[in-house]
């Protein structure tokens, strides 16, 4: 299925103009968690692309997507990920295609979240080592208007297995938004508390 995703995103990012949008509120605007697939589409409209095939994550699926979101002049895919049981809207992820995920792209979505939504509530993270597979992982969750936000970068570079993990060094691998209402996302620490940014 990973193969799917990444072939999805390889056609995605190259077609179409950017949508463009240095805070978030336009991805939800004038829709609702629970609204179906038919509901989103007519909502969307030509701004949307539908899949011929859906993407599995777990426990919801895509076949909706908006092309090149723009975000902190970083390119994303925006996903409207539905509930396999509930057949509703159960979360936005917004992904950058893994090849393009650097630096420069980490500091640009955070520092676009920093200015729409402050600082964030709770930074957790964990530094690579045998436990994780030399993965390090770094999440920020912003808890805003009956929203959580967390952002997540995964680093799975050879850096990471030498220990060189920051913005600075090495983060290729994976870089995500996700937007959830409460009751999908508790917005609390998967993994060791990191002590917000002040």
């Amino acid at each position: 299925m990973r193969h799917l995703i990444v072939a999805a995103l390889a056609v995605l990012i190259g077609a179409g103009p950017a949508a463009r949008g240095e805070a978030l509120d336009d991805l939800w605007a004038g829709i609702h968690w629970g609204e179906s697939d038919p509901a989103l589409l007519q909502h969307f409209a030509a701004r949307a692309t539908v899949l011929s095939r859906t993407i599995d994550f777990g426990d919801a699926y895509t076949q909706l997507v908006l092309r090149r979101y723009e975000l902190g002049g970083v390119g994303l895919i925006v996903f409207y990920q539905i509930d396999k049981t509930t057949r509703g809207l159960k979360r936005i992820q917004l992904e950058r295609p893994r090849h393009a995920v650097n630096p420069s792209a980490f500091r640009g979505v955070l520092s676009a979240l920093d200015a729409a939504y402050g600082a964030p509530d709770v930074h957790c993270g964990a530094s690579p080592g045998p436990a994780n597979g030399f993965q390090g992982t770094s999440e920020y969750v912003w808890r805003r208007s009956g929203m959580v936000i967390r952002t997540i970068f995964r680093d799975t570079t050879l850096e990471a297995f030498g220990g060189c993990y920051s913005p600075a060094c090495g983060l290729i691998g994976q870089l995500l938004v996700r937007i959830s209402p409460p009751q999908n996302d508790d917005g609390q620490c998967p993994v060791p508390h990191i002590p917000p940014r002040r």
